[in-house]
Order: structure tokens, then C-alpha cells, then sequence
């Protein structure tokens, strides 16, 4: 018999490798795929064992096809009674084109209906299309004007080994992983190196092939069904002799397994769903799992290992220059703790490796699906990537010490005023040089910058440098360790993405503002939980709250309610379409002893709320809504410029006699109606809210007073 192996695009001379190293003959490797010569178990080997493979056919006619007519005769020179039961099921796997057949869900039609129409004729009785689990694939390929009609043995395709039931936002399939490892001299290079680490596992796909490469562990032992299970010519005998065998030396690679697996991320849900896979493939017990971020990588144990990953790469997840951070980030990490190792990383960015400052000793092309990518291989020796200390990393360049002195002159300048004001939390810097698009925020002595997103006429290596250049000078500036400087990138934001949290690190700090302690988060959300810019509107309400019933629409994470309830107030209502800053508001609040009670919390559309019928009214009301949310929770989309006036005019009806509206929002470009709120005595107090940090920062909110007129 002569059988076709097919497989993804750009490990077709592996596959040749693989198949050659199974027992296989006559091996030739061509587009896509590899034949090779055989018996009926070399294929049922092929299928159980070859951990690349798409699909195993077997072809049984070619012929030449032009027309929809010679397809249906070709296909019927095959004698499918001798393949499938009458009443069977069957499905159609049909690729290509001609001059007269365009279209595979016509070609597939036609193939169905030569094989449906010859055994009703022999047999008065039909099968049935069955996609999920038929009994027989048919697998047709036109090319160059001939039709290959082919029995597909596998089924399912290969790859899915059956471990894997869930996996994380953007997985690898299996076969690709044992590419990569394949690439990176695994499981061979084990005996030099006996350990392999994945510092960013994901769904654990890597760190699963590699325990099943190493303990000899059959990739299609774990599958129930084949698609020659339920073929006519299927042995089972032979098929039950391969599998026994295939059980046997799992039990005794496992218990001969001397490497050690260490899988880590920073997602401890991804991390769950990992174990969960290994669990499925008997190999949890042997892989240490690890939640951990990049900033904690180092060897988990002494000895030189294989460190393998398929780090984010832009296509799918994060921003470009915040990955090219944490690849540096990588980079200095690998050369810092890991001489003596081999490092493989895969990639569809090849400016994002570059950036992890090591030598390339191989690189290889392959594809994840559509994405090309690349397979970058290094060998760290301790003492050629040794880094220098910082103090001999040399002189920062020119622009780099002119944003240097920037940050000093700015912090100059703000000095008496932050020490007369007990300020800690505050705006240090803001594009004030438009080689350093960046915002510099101090949170005590934590340090986030902002990086506001090139255009796509800026080169992205050129923008990571300048960005390298703030991460390295901060410190030193303002005295930060370098592990309290977080980054972040600022783009526009639609829907629920305001809402969505970015990270999973849990870690919140308590700052001070006013007599008000607050819980800030610079690393898992879009935004810090403390909008810098509107520290006076808060000192003002917190004038303005004693004795005053206080609602707080938008509410966020509730800062201005702990500013009035600090400042006396009598009650505090907090309303917020969001659970994840409502709960947040809860515990500022209750950071501060004002849990329950008098402060309440709502969470509703604030605009639907609004607009229902209720009898509180209120002394002092804040209204700081987005510029713009089309979230799905919001029964209408709100755009602030367009619907400031019914949205004042609905929280007027709330206000109390004597009782005062701060109306504040960040749109740049906004410009209230007065004529069509005219009605109202209304004082523009945008001024009065801008703290020195902020001063340079023209247009960054606006805020009005806005009451009844007497």
C-alpha cells in the first residue's frame, strides 16, 4: 500500500525524519504532507505514534477530473461495499478546484452521491452523512486535473490527542509543540539537560508533548476512536497487539523518568486548566506547577536544562511594546540566571526577539496556523551572557539624560508643594518631551508609566529603545527600586473593555489622599482605580459633605464617596454598572470605617436609574460619567458631548433646594449647552480643579457647579 501523511505547513522534512525513525519505507517528502510504503500496520504505527501529523489517507484511485460527471465516475471505480456497510455513515473531505469545479461543497456533494448511489443500486439500502464520528472518511483532492479519492485512517486529525479540553486564549496545537521541541533537540538534548521549564505554560501543551516524548509515551494512546475503527478492513487484532505494546512502554518510561518539568504563569486560572490537561494525560504528578510572574523567573533547580516557550506575540494578545518590554524583560533574566542553558523560543514577532539582547545560534520557520513564525534557539554559557552591573551598563545616551533632567526640574518644581499638601500620589511627568510620549504617575514609592500608543509611522524598535531609556532612568531619578516601575500602554478603549481586567497579580497598595486611605492596583486594570487629575474635585466635595446626603453616579471605585464620608457626610449612595469597582468601592470604603450602614451601593446603569421614578433626593451630587461607553450592559450608548443635557437635567430632579451638581468629565473637546440648560445657575470651576501637577495638562477634564437658581 502506498499512504499519504499529511501535516502543517513547514514540518514536512521532520515528519520525514519521524516516519523514517518509526520503520517506515520508501519515504518521499512533498508538499504538505509525506508518502511512504507500508502494510496496514505501518499505518495503524503511523497513527498511534507520529506525534506531527495532520492525517493519515489511503489512496485508493486517481484519475483525471474536469467535469462534476468524471468526478462522479472516478469516484465510483472504487468498490466501496468493500469499505462500508449499507447502512453506514460516511462523511466527505473534499480540497481543490478545475476548470468546472469551483466549489468544494459541490465537489464533496458529488463524491457523496457516486458513493450513495452505488450501494443503493447493489444493495436497495443507503448510508447516511455523518460529520462528527462516520463510519468511513472519504478524502478527495484535486490537483493538476487529477482527483486522489483516499480513505482517511485517522479520523479526527492526529494533533488532538485527547488530553486537551480546554486551553488558554491562544494555544498551539500539539503537533506544533512536538515541532518546536523536535527543533530544539528535545527529548535527546534530556541528557545533558535534564530539566525543562516553560516560563509562560499556558494551556501546558509544550511541557505535556515534552513528558510524553520523554517517558515514550504514544501521542494517540489517549484517542478512543481512529477512522479506521469502524472501516470494514479494519484488523483489530493488530490494531489491540500495537496498543498493548504502546502501554507498556509508557508504564516503563514513566517509571524511568529522570527529567524534571516545571510549568509557571502568571494566570493561576490558566495555570488550573493546564494541570487539568496534564491531569487527563497521567502526566500532573510529573510537572511542578508554579504560579509565577516573569520578574520572578530564574532555574527551578540547580543544573543546566531546555527553557521552552511560546510567549505572546501581538497577533492575538497585548500590545506590541508592552511585549517587547517583557521580552527584554526575558532576555535579561536568561543571561542573568540561566548559564549553562538552551533556550528555544517560538514567535510570530521577529522585532519582539530581537529585543532579548541574545545571540541566535539557529532559527527555523514555522507557521501557527496561518501566522508565520520563527523558532529562535540560543545556548547561554555564564560566562559570554553575564550582564554587566548596572553601574557598567555605560553612559545613557543624549535625549536619554535630557528626559532625565526633565524628571528633576519637574520634581523640582513640585516639591514644596507635594511636602505642604501631604501629597503622595501624583503626576510627575506628561509628554512634556514628544520624544517621550509617556506618563509618568508616583503612587508613593511605586512609579506607573503610561506609554500613550505610537502611529503606525513610528518603528516600533525605535519607540521600545526610547521607552527602554524611561524604564532605566526612573529609577535612579526618584530613587524607585526598578521592580516598583510598572508599565502600562494607553489606547482607546471600547465597550467593556474600561471594565476588563488586564492582569491577574492581586496586588493592591493603600495610599493616603486627604485623611482618605485608598486601595490603588498599577498593574491588572486599565486604570490605577485613582484618577490623579480629579484629586481637588474630591478635596471639594469633601468640603462641601458634612451633614450632606451624597450621590455618586459613575462612581468607579468610589474615591469621592470616601472623600465625603471622611468629610461628614450624613449618607453616601454609590452607583456603578460595573460589580468588579463596585466591590472595590466597597472596600475603600470600608478601609476607611464606613462599611454598611448609611453608604450604599447600586449597581445599575446609571442612565436607566436615573430615569426611574424614586422618592430620594440628594444635598450634593457627583457626576463624572465616561466620554464614551457602548458597553452591553448599557441599555443605550452613551456619548457624553451628545447627552450631558439629559443627563444633568435627570440628576437635577434628584437635587434638593440649595443643594449643588459637580458635573465633571474628560472629554477633550467638551463644550456645554447652555442655552439648553438654561434654566439652571451654572459656574464653570475647571480651574479651581487642576492641582499644580496638572496645570500643564490643559483640557484634561472639565467640571462645573451647577444648582438651582433661587
Amino acid at each position: 500500500m502506498n499512504f499519504f501523511v499529511t501535516c502543517p505547513k513547514g514540518i514536512e522534512g521532520l515528519l520525514l525524519e519521524e516516519l523514517k525513525a518509526l520503520g517506515m519505507a520508501s519515504v518521499k517528502e512533498t508538499q504538505a504532507g509525506v508518502h511512504f510504503d507500508g502494510e496496514l500496520v505501518d499505518a495503524y504505527r503511523v497513527c498511534l505514534w507520529s506525534r506531527l501529523a495532520n492525517r493519515v489517507l489511503l489512496p485508493l484511485q486517481v484519475s483525471g477530473v474536469n467535469t462534476a460527471d468524471e468526478l462522479y465516475a472516478a469516484v465510483q471505480q472504487v468498490q466501496w461495499l468493500d469499505h462500508l456497510r449499507p447502512q453506514g455513515t460516511l462523511s466527505v473531505d473534499f480540497t481543490g478546484r478545475t476548470e468546472h469545479i469551483i466549489n468544494t461543497h459541490f465537489g464533496a456533494q458529488r463524491v457523496k452521491d457516486a458513493v450513495v448511489d452505488q450501494i443503493r443500486a447493489a444493495t436497495g439500502n443507503r448510508p447516511t452523512v455523518d460529520r462528527a464520528e462516520p463510519d468511513l472518511g472519504i478524502n478527495v483532492h484535486l490537483y493538476s486535473g487529477k482527483a486522489t479519492i483516499a480513505l482517511d485512517l485517522s479520523g479526527d486529525s492526529l494533533h488532538r490527542r485527547g488530553y486537551r479540553k480546554r486551553a488558554g486564549q491562544a494555544p498551539m496545537k500539539e503537533n506544533l509543540a512536538a515541532a518546536v521541541l523536535w527543533r530544539a533537540g528535545w527529548p535527546t538534548v534530556a541528557q545533558t539537560h535534564p530539566q525543562l521549564l516553560d516560563p509562560m505554560c499556558g494551556s501546558g501543551t509544550l511541557l505535556i508533548e515534552a513528558a510524553m516524548m520523554a517517558a515514550d509515551i504514544a501521542p494517540g494512546l489517549l484517542r478512543q476512536r481512529f477512522g479506521f475503527s469502524r472501516w470494514l478492513q479494519h484488523d483489530k487484532g493488530l490494531w489491540r497487539e500495537l496498543r498493548e505494546e504502546a502501554v507498556q512502554r509508557r508504564d516503563s518510561g514513566l517509571a524511568g523518568l529522570a527529567v524534571r518539568f516545571t510549568a509557571c504563569d502568571r494566570d493561576a486560572s490558566v495555570l488550573q486548566i493546564a494541570k487539568q490537561n496534564a491531569e487527563r494525560a497521567g502526566l500532573a504528578d510529573v510537572i511542578d506547577w508554579r504560579e509565577q510572574d516573569m520578574v520572578e523567573l530564574a532555574p527551578p533547580a540547580p543544573g543546566p536544562g531546555l527553557l521552552v516557550t511560546n510567549p505572546p506575540y501581538a497577533e492575538r494578545i497585548g500590545d506590541e511594546t508592552e511585549l517587547m518590554y517583557m521580552y527584554r524583560q526575558m532576555g535579561e533574566r536568561l543571561k542573568r540566571q540561566f548559564g549553562g542553558w538552551k533556550v528555544a523560543i517560538f514567535s510570530g514577532n521577529a522585532d519582539q526577539c530581537k529585543v532579548i539582547g541574545l545571540k541566535v545560534d539557529r532559527q527555523y520557520k514555522l507557521y501557527n496556523g496561518a501566522i508565520e513564525c520563527g523558532l529562535f534557539l540560543f545556548a547561554l554559557h555564564a560566562e559570554r551572557d553575564r550582564p554587566l552591573p548596572m553601574e557598567q551598563a555605560g553612559p545613557v545616551s543624549e535625549q536619554a539624560q535630557m528626559f532625565a533632567n526633565r524628571l528633576k526640574k519637574n520634581l523640582k518644581g513640585l516639591s514644596r508643594w507635594l511636602k505642604r499638601e501631604q501629597i503622595e500620589c501624583y503626576r510627575l511627568y506628561d509628554a512634556d518631551m514628544p520624544e517621550y510620549a509617556v506618563a509618568v504617575d508616583c503612587y508613593g514609592d511605586w512609579v506607573q508609566v503610561q506609554e500613550y500608543a505610537p502611529p503606525r509611522s513610528i518603528d516600533p524598535r525605535r519607540a521600545f529603545e526610547r521607552l527602554q531609556d524611561v524604564i532605566r532612568v526612573i529609577p535612579e531619578v526618584l530613587g524607585v527600586k526598578p521592580e516598583r516601575v510598572v508599565l502600562k500602554q494607553r489606547r482607546r478603549q471600547q465597550g467593556s473593555s474600561q471594565y476588563e481586567r488586564q492582569g491577574q497579580t492581586d496586588h493592591f497598595l493603600e495610599v493616603q489622599e486627604h485623611g482618605c486611605k485608598l486601595r490603588v492596583n498599577l498593574h491588572d486594570y486599565l486604570d490605577t482605580g485613582l484618577f490623579l487629575d480629579h484629586r481637588p474635585v474630591r478635596r471639594h466635595i469633601q468640603s462641601l459633605a458634612l451633614g450632606k446626603d451624597v450621590l455618586n453616579l459613575f462612581c468607579y471605585t468610589g474615591t469621592a464617596s470616601v472623600h465625603a464620608a471622611v468629610g461628614g457626610a450624613e449618607s453616601t449612595t454609590s452607583v456603578d454598572m460595573s460589580a468588579t469597582y463596585l466591590g472595590w468601592a466597597m472596600k475603600n470604603m470600608g478601609l476607611n470605617g464606613f462599611a454598611g450602614g448609611a453608604n450604599q451601593f447600586i449597581q445599575a446603569d446609571c442612565i436607566k436609574w436615573l430615569n426611574q421614578p424614586r422618592g430620594a433626593t440628594f444635598d450634593l451630587i457627583f457626576l463624572d460619567p465616561p466620554t464614551f461607553s457602548n458597553s452591553k450592559r448599557m441599555e443605550e450608548v452613551l456619548d457624553i458631548q451628545r447627552d450631558h443635557v439629559s443627563l444633568v437635567q435627570a440628576a437635577m430632579k434628584l437635587l434638593r433646594p440649595g443643594g449643588v451638581l459637580l458635573f465633571s468629565n474628560n472629554y477633550r473637546r467638551f463644550e456645554l449647552d447652555y442655552e439648553a440648560l438654561a434654566g439652571l445657575d451654572i459656574r464653570d470651576i475647571t480651574a479651581k480643579t487642576l492641582d499644580l501637577d496638572f496645570k500643564r495638562s490643559k483640557g484634561i477634564h472639565v467640571c462645573f457647579e451647577i444648582r438651582h437658581q433661587a
